[in-house]
């Protein structure tokens, strides 16, 4: 039996989360540009789980950007998808399987744009969300009268022309717009280059002032491991205990946070946010991004390559390690926290922390440390490099797991084959993709230059990193001795020393 509309009536397990066919009633009021797990594990989770409350009472029109995927599965289920959520709250083991009902259609940006265009016509759609992966809000000066327009800014400045002219400018029509792609700023940074955008395209002042003033652009930050379709072998455990059969059934973790930029205005519209403590509305969200940037993110980054070529695939594998898991804890809680760029309350980074290590010790989530290497460069740079140069600011020494970390990524990026522009490294015996825009400069780089040479000539590169790292006192240093070890005694080895070590340190200090 295939997970539909018509085939909720014969889903007969009972711990089982199952819509109302009232659901199926409600108004349209969510445009979501992206069709990805991440949203459909968050965003239209809270909706979801709203409705189910008479809170909200809407759905999402959701709009598939890119050629990837199939948006038929969608069609062929009615938009109903399972969510099953794993893991701990407070100590409380949490399992729920829960058919999610928030999304009501897929269109087809490409083939059916005219009817995404006719949304915004629906006085009761008054909300737009978007995930298209930190590239997708970018600057492309395009005329946004083309079927449809090639980026999500132009895609986006489309609809709200188009919602302009229907409503005549009127103040009520205006959108509360709300992405959640992981760069900062990413609200305010969407709002000027709509503007900029409708500036290129010569778009009257009328319709500019009505963008400034009637529509709220909403910086936000989301946090939660969703990774998606599980295994087939764990789906089809799933699948044998649920009682039907769902292309879209993904896993989730338990924690949940969707931090929203935004005022009182804002709050009413989002009413979903009243369903859910993982929501939160407020003047200022930079503390929590911060703590989600810096220790999750920054902490994955930073071990990514040193657990794929340790020979562990998920973060669960090397989190059973004793050796890797004391590594990540010393890493997050030593030195990231200690660098954190921002003022926080005592105690408050070392609470995070604490949390995402248990999050990353679930057993319950598959996520894939190849799939966390995808554009390490710019992650790096992003998340990283700034809490290297606080800690530098208040310590003066060298963090010794952050050069452990950065030196695994240089050993990660050495690539030693390439076919076409597409780049792969080898480890044990097997060749791993290099998914990453710098992928020929250290392609290049290895061909050139000896270990030691090459950490040199990365780490005082301004155009990489901003700034040049070999001025921070002994800090290439310590990555050259690491890459060394690496490549001479193997990641395994190069940890246990590296540990060992540092214990005898922290007994001396």
């Amino acid at each position: 039996m295939i997970l539909s509309r018509f085939t909720l009536k014969n889903v007969q397990n009972k711990g089982l989360i199952v819509p109302s066919a009232s659901v199926f009633e409600l108004p349209e009021k969510v445009l979501q540009f992206g069709t990805g797990v991440l949203l459909r594990g968050l965003p239209d989770y809270f909706i979801d789980k709203a409705n189910r409350q008479g809170v909200f009472n809407g759905r999402v029109v959701v709009v598939k950007s890119t050629d990837s995927g199939d948006s038929g599965v969608f069609e062929k289920q009615d938009g109903l998808y399972t969510l099953c959520v794993r893991g701990l709250e407070n100590g409380v083991k949490i399992e729920e399987n829960i058919i999610c009902s928030s999304i009501s259609r897929v269109l087809s940006a490409k083939e059916d744009w005219s009817k995404v265009l006719q949304c915004a016509h629906n006085p009761a759609m008054n909300i737009v969300i978007s995930n298209t992966t930190e590239v997708g809000i970018q600057l492309v000066k395009e005329n946004i009268s083309k079927n449809p327009p090639s980026s999500f800014p132009g895609k986006l400045l489309a609809f709200l022309y188009e919602r302009y002219k229907a409503f005549d400018g009127s103040d009520v029509s205006g959108m509360v717009i709300v992405p959640t792609e992981l760069i900062v700023d990413n609200g305010k940074k969407l709002e000027s280059i709509v503007l900029e955008l409708a500036h290129f395209n010569g778009l009257e002042e009328g319709f500019t002032e009505w963008v400034n003033n009637s529509n709220h652009f909403c910086s936000s930050l989301v946090d939660r491991i969703v990774p998606g379709k599980p295994d087939a072998v764990t789906r089809q455990q799933l699948e044998s205990v649920l009682g039907y059969s769902d292309d879209l059934l993904s896993m989730s973790e338990v924690y949940r946070l969707w931090a929203i930029e935004g005022n009182e205005h804002v709050q009413s519209v989002l009413s979903f946010a009243q369903a859910d403590k993982g929501v939160i509305v407020a003047p200022d969200i930079d503390s929590y991004r911060e703590l989600k940037l810096r220790l999750l993110n920054g902490a994955h980054t930073l071990s990514c390559g040193l657990a794929f070529l340790s020979g562990f695939s998920t973060v669960k594998n090397a989190m059973d390690n004793q050796s890797f898991s004391s590594f990540v804890e010393d890493l997050m809680l030593k030195e990231i926290a200690e660098g954190i760029p921002y003022q926080l309350p005592a105690g408050r980074a070392r609470e995070f922390g604490l949390q995402v290590l248990d999050r990353f010790r679930n057993p319950h989530l598959e996520h894939q440390w190849i799939s966390i290497t995808m554009q390490y460069t710019s992650k790096m740079k992003m998340r990283n490099i700034p809490v290297l140069l606080k800690y530098y600011e208040t310590h003066d020494s060298v963090p010794g797991y952050i050069a452990l970390g950065f030196a695994a990524y240089l050993l990660f990026m050495k690539a030693d084959k390439k076919e076409g522009d597409k780049y792969h490294g080898l480890s044990m015996g097997q060749f791993y993709p290099i998914n990453d825009d710098k992928a020929a400069y250290f392609y290049e780089l290895w061909q050139l230059h000896t270990p030691d040479e090459l950490a040199d000539v990365v780490l005082r590169d301004e155009s990489v990193w901003g700034t040049d790292l070999t001025q921070l006192s002994g800090f290439a240093v310590a990555v050259k001795e690491n890459l060394r070890s690496l490549i001479e005694q193997g990641p395994a080895a190069t940890l246990g020393t590296f540990q060992s070590t540092s214990a005898v340190a922290g007994r001396q200090k």
